[in-house]
């Protein structure tokens, strides 16, 4: 294998641009940002390089990308990364994405006193992220998972003077901490019952048969699934997404975009071997409900990066949905693309926030297509990918998950994905039409301005992508990877993919024109949200998330506080008032009483010697 040290160089770069920032440049905001770019942008390029020189399935010795780290007993834990199309796929989107999101945060964050550390916690983001795409084993994994949960907790809390984005930060981190609760079950699982956590020896054993989870598979699959649903924000533990935006707006496009999110679903794909059809199907059908209940929810939002958030929670169920429908490469394909597009949409929604002076409300907005060129643009193009219009790249990728459920005679979910995309369609152009149509809403709308060229250069990239991504070839290297036997297509026949399936083609694409034409007939002119007079209390209950919060609040929550209440009375009272408090007690009285035994006087010390003796003559005697 070629230049076999890339990889490492690729993982830890990020690792070196946060030490050198933290020991010698906080104090430098352009040299601190000129570093963590550097790093990432790095990367990037040694990821290119590894790939030209190596192709996506490189040759790689056990001995050159492992090292053993751990050794007890039976127990062998090694630090090593897995080098396949899979892991070096997830790694271009990564550092690529990655890359262009830390170039614009040098343009959206430049005023902000504590860049620096924005910058550091950056570097540490990209380079957990990379640990989970790289590792070759679960703990590995699962210590990288760990550090994606931290990073992610800083970066949401970053403006910790702000009382909202604390509180987001930690909701964030305990709702990931509860299904990484679940997940390390399901590697103790794993290792009890196959002894071993390297994914190519596990692999290799179940395809072989000589290793087998046996009647704990659906448990071991679920147990592991609830590490996805934590990152990747499935429901029930979905509450922690949307309210993630108090984050900067870079931070919004790296976790909601190419990563965090992300992991979940490529864990599943890259353990995928592990799960029985029980799993699979309590995983779809846990997707699409999840795909479903957002679209609804972001259909009454008002907050642009709301919106956009609650879209990524959709987009994700989608993925979910596909994997458990048996169907990884459909859901990496939209992964993949949907790294470029929702990464162009939020960061285009963070030019319009700079240009409407951190106005976030779409009803303070309008007519932003004359004020910022570019930015429309840049946000027609996302929409039309995220939306599903050929021949941008979500079309393709969206396409694939509604043959793989043709495919799979589920018809309900293919009935919900269908329903979805009508939904996804609705309410991203009922944002366009509000926010870059229509008439000005407010004085800030009227003196809009477009973002400087930092910004605007990475939009631009993004949406070349957004366009390319669905016949560049990107899901050939997927289903190689997961596909025994596979022909690559060409650009061409992968241009005309979809067309081979024309049911489920037809069908999205009907529901997309649906979804077109009712938010343009709704919203095109419109100065107030013309909705909730129409639906009424469903439309109350949409524009609250369908009271979850609240729900958990009154449930959950209360029953946490009640049951850790009772556990705080037996340890005050019982624990340490009666068990501890008796010795200790007991031991206070025993001192003072032998205490006032000394005396001081010769005599009462003659006596007791004297006592002393008799009593041990009458026991011996």
């Amino acid at each position: 294998m070629k230049h076999e040290l890339f990889p490492w160089l690729i993982l830890f770069l990020p690792l070196i641009s946060v030490a050198v920032i933290t020991l010698f440049t906080l104090r430098s905001k352009m040299v601190s940002s000129l570093i963590s770019i550097g790093a990432v942008s790095a990367s990037f390029i040694l990821t290119v390089l590894f790939i030209a020189a190596n192709g996506f399935h490189p040759e790689v010795p056990g001995d050159v990308l492992n090292w053993n780290w751990l050794s007890i007993d039976q127990l062998n834990v090694d630090f090593g990364l897995k080098v396949d199309a899979l892991s070096l796929m997830m790694t271009l989107v990564v550092t690529g994405v990655g890359g262009l999101i830390h170039i614009y945060s040098y343009g959206y964050m430049h005023d902000d006193r504590s860049l620096s550390r924005f910058f550091a916690k950056l570097s540490l983001f990209t380079f957990s992220m990379l640990g989970i795409v790289l590792a070759n084993n679960f703990l590995m994994m699962f210590i990288f998972w760990e550090l994606v949960g931290i990073s992610s907790y800083l970066l949401i809390g970053f403006w910790f003077e702000k009382p909202s984005a604390g509180d987001a930060a930690k909701k964030a981190f305990i709702t990931n901490r509860l299904g990484d609760f679940g997940f390390l079950f399901g590697i103790l699982m794993v290792w009890g019952l196959l002894h071993s956590l390297n994914f190519s020896e596990l692999q290799s054993g179940v395809a072989a048969g000589t290793v087998t989870l046996g009647a704990s598979a659906t448990i071991a699959g679920l147990l592991i699934f609830c590490g996805a649903m934590g990152k990747s924000a499935q429901f029930p533990l979905h509450v922690w997404l949307p309210d993630a935006m108090e984050g900067p707006t870079p931070v919004s496009a790296l976790i909601h975009a190419a990563t965090m999110v992300a992991a979940g679903v490529y864990m599943l794909c890259r353990s995928l071997f592990l799960f029985d059809h029980g799993a699979l199907q309590v995983i779809a059908y846990i997707g699409g409900f999840t795909s479903l209940l957002a679209a609804l929810m972001a259909m009454q939002q008002n907050d642009i990066k709301r919106i956009i958030a609650y879209s990524t929670l959709s987009q994700l169920g989608y993925m979910v949905m596909v994997v458990g429908l048996n169907g990884p490469t459909p859901a990496m394909f939209h992964l993949t693309t949907h790294a470029f597009f929702k990464a162009l949409l939020f960061l285009s929604a963070g030019s319009v926030i700079m240009g409407m002076h951190h106005e976030q409300d779409i009803w303070q907005m309008g007519n932003l297509r004359k004020k910022m060129p570019i930015t429309f643009w840049t946000f027609l193009i996302g929409s039309l990918a995220l939306c599903g219009v050929p021949p941008f790249s979500g079309f393709y990728s969206k396409d694939s998950i509604l043959a793989q459920a043709i495919d799979q005679h589920n018809y309900l979910l293919f009935g919900i994905a269908t329903f979805v995309a009508a939904l996804t369609t609705f309410y991203t152009f009922r944002l366009f039409f509000v926010v870059f149509l229509g008439k000005e809403k407010s004085k800030a709308a009227a003196h809009a301005h477009e973002s400087p060229f930092v910004m605007t250069g990475p939009l631009m990239v993004l949406a070349v992508f957004s366009v390319i991504g669905g016949f560049i070839g990107i899901t050939n290297n997927f289903e190689s990877q997961f596909a025994h036997e596979h022909e690559s297509l060409t650009m061409m026949q992968q241009l005309l993919e979809p067309f081979h399936k024309p049911i489920p083609m037809c069908l999205g694409l009907g529901a997309v024109a649906i979804g077109f034409f009712a938010a343009m007939s709704i919203y095109k002119d419109a100065e107030t949200d013309p909705l909730p007079a129409r639906l009424g209390g469903l439309s109350k209950a949409m524009a609250n998330r369908f009271y979850f919060d609240e729900l958990y609040e009154a449930t959950v929550i209360r029953l946490h506080d009640f049951i850790a209440a009772v556990f705080d009375w037996i340890d005050r009272w019982i624990l340490e008032g009666g068990c501890i408090g008796l010795i200790r007690g007991g031991t206070d009285f025993t001192g003072r009483a032998l205490r006032l035994m000394q005396t001081g006087n010769l005599q009462t010390y003659a006596f007791l010697f004297v006592l002393g003796v008799a009593v041990l003559l009458y026991f011996v005697l």
